[in-house]
């Protein structure tokens, strides 16, 4: 008999560690057990398992579980030793400078474009975007640039058809009010050495700042910013 290449152990522990990911709030094992479809049981051996190689903690008060820094720590790592991080980091500070905009990188999944990296501009009110948000297709201007240059095994939604065809043209994209409330992003693509889509350079802000139809200044930073990434990862010859 051939062994199954998947451990259903790895499984199960991943799943509950993505499932955790998704809230803010500390999770019940009740909660965890309802949305993954696991016994109770099962869920509380593997979260004393996670608890004990440090990637979850227990409140003693509560008896509900939390994700600890581990993983941010391992996924920085990660990222800090990529070509694409390390190139694109640079260009991301100068043009938050420049911008007055929080900037964020993100590479595209089966499911949608997963943050990878973020710079910050500090404001009194915050737009929390996480490292290691996946955010979607068609409800994000990352997801739209996707669409419109990734070779992705995803349907254009009828509904997008004309502004993906205008992302193809103008190279970039805009999200207005439709991954978060009040809040707008401007997209565009980074490509590689031989010219394929791999990742978004993103400025986001609030609607009053970054419009439905934005400044050209601002278009023209997040161009800027991408062809610079780009031909920095070796393409010679940036398709827009």
């Amino acid at each position: 008999m051939t062994e199954s290449p998947t451990n259903q152990s790895t499984v199960a522990a991943f799943a509950i560690l993505e499932e955790m990911a998704t809230h803010s709030e500390p999770s019940r094992v009740t909660d965890l057990s309802n949305a993954l479809g696991m016994p109770r049981a099962r869920i509380y051996r593997y979260l004393q398992t996670l608890v004990s190689l440090g990637y979850v903690r227990q409140d003693p008060a509560t008896e509900r579980y939390r994700l600890t820094l581990k993983l941010f720590h391992l996924g920085q790592a990660i990222a800090d030793g990529t070509q694409l991080t390390s190139v694109a980091r640079p260009v991301m500070g100068a043009m938050r400078d420049r911008t007055c905009k929080t900037v964020t990188l993100s590479i595209p999944e089966d499911d949608g474009m997963r943050v990878i990296d973020i710079v910050r501009m500090e404001m009194p009110v915050q737009i929390i975007t996480k490292p290691g948000a996946l955010l979607p297709f068609d409800r994000s201007a990352q997801g739209k640039v996707a669409l419109a240059f990734g070779a992705l095994a995803v349907k254009t939604p009828a509904a997008l058809e004309d502004e993906i065809a205008r992302t193809r043209q103008t190279g970039w994209a805009v999200a207005p009010e439709q991954t978060l409330p009040g809040v707008n992003a401007i997209s565009a693509p980074i490509f590689d050495v031989e010219r394929r889509f791999v990742a978004t350079i993103t400025i986001v802000g609030s609607i009053q700042d970054i419009e439905p139809e934005p400044a050209a200044e601002l278009i023209a930073a997040v161009m800027e910013a991408a062809r610079t990434i780009s031909s920095d990862l070796g393409c010679k010859e940036y398709p827009l």
